[in-house]
């Protein structure tokens, strides 16, 4: 079984956890390591449900932070092992997961290992399948099967964010958009009535939609509202009788799935319409005192998160969370994947500092 070192640098515990491949569906690996060397911390108190790994002290403090980290990634496409570069002088480390999300894992990881006395109480969760469908996800079961586990005052999540503090997220939705006709012959198609072309003013709307930008407790947030597959046809003589449109909708913190749903509903009233997947968003909460003494320890201003994560299980739990963690989020599955040495051994440094005993 590979070993890891939490005595070891951020950055070289980044290369450690990066490679042991750990593709959704196979996590056990990486899993099993990661539970090994937090056992050896007689500090912590460890459990494992499945493929997660929880790991939390337990010295009475008045409060709780919950910090958290997904262990897959998606899939390697020759950037595994990892390796040292440079850009422009500047170190990075190459490779699957370093961005999306191990670096962030790794810091984690090592402070759970040497924080032996910290500031507050921390409970540190590493879950499995988070870059695959939400019924699947790690951390969405053992919320279900162990909310005991998710009691805090306020919660971190290590997706990357350029070493940046990112408060709440949007909702996603996807919705498939349906036109119908007739089927015929091409050769007379006069006899049918074509379903794809019925879908242009489907594409018109979507091509005129002009996103709203939203204020939701002094952040702003982009919403997004986007074609991302269409689908139909029968064969090459033949006119379609079905076309679909599978849209992507982001939305701000401050609308509710409900209300998300209605939106798409109005924007393409007149067509078929079936809503197939949605999760709400997370407003900031970085008006909880805990989040203010983080934001002032790591020396941050908060910024929107314009994609969904984790953090939206936090707010539906009532804790406030925010994103932070190293890596360009730009890069994130990209088969250039990267993070600068700087940013992780930066977030160690603020995540330190907030934590450690004053």
């Amino acid at each position: 079984m590979p070993q890891l070192d939490l005595t070891a640098t951020s950055a070289d515990l980044t290369r450690a956890v990066c490679d042991i491949p750990s593709v959704s569906d196979d996590e056990t690996l990486l899993a099993d390591a990661i539970e090994k060397a937090v056992r050896a911390s007689a500090h912590l108190e460890v459990l494992r449900d499945g493929d997660v790994i929880v790991a939390r002290t337990n010295g009475g403090k008045p409060q709780r932070v919950v910090i958290a980290g997904h262990i897959d990634t998606v899939p390697i496409n020759g950037n595994v092992p990892t390796r040292n570069i440079e850009i422009d002088g500047e170190p990075y480390i190459w490779g699957r997961g370093t961005v999306d999300m191990k670096s962030g894992l790794a810091v984690q990881l090592k402070l759970a290992a040497e924080l032996s006395d910290p500031r507050v109480d921390i409970t540190w969760m590493w879950y499995d399948h988070e870059e695959v469908d939400a019924a699947r996800n790690g951390l969405n079961r053992l919320s279900q099967s162990r909310p005991d586990l998710f009691a805090g005052d306020f919660a971190i999540l290590g997706e990357p964010s350029n070493g940046a503090v990112e408060g709440g997220c949007n909702g996603t939705m996807r919705a498939v958009v349906r036109t119908h006709g007739v089927r015929a012959h091409s050769a007379r198609a006069w006899v049918g009535e074509n379903a794809i072309h019925g879908a242009a003013p489907v594409l018109a709307r979507l091509a005129e939609y002009r996103p709203r930008e939203v204020e939701v407790e002094g952040l702003v947030y982009r919403e997004g509202l986007n074609a991302v597959r269409i689908t139909g046809g029968v064969a090459g003589n033949v006119i379609p009788d079905l076309c679909e449109v599978e849209v992507n909708y982001r939305f701000a913190p401050n609308r509710s799935v409900e209300q998300a749903a209605g939106h798409l509903r109005t924007v393409f009233e007149g067509f078929e319409i079936e809503i197939t997947d949605a999760a709400a968003g997370a407003r900031p909460g970085l008006d909880a005192p805990l989040a203010q003494e983080f934001l002032a320890a790591v020396n941050a201003v908060a910024q929107p998160k314009y994609g969904w994560t984790d953090v939206a299980r936090f707010s539906a739990l009532g804790i406030p969370a925010v994103n932070y963690g190293p890596g360009d989020p730009l890069l994130a599955h990209h088969d250039e994947e990267r993070v600068p040495i700087a940013q992780i051994e930066a977030v160690e440094k603020g995540l330190r500092a907030w934590l450690s005993p004053s």
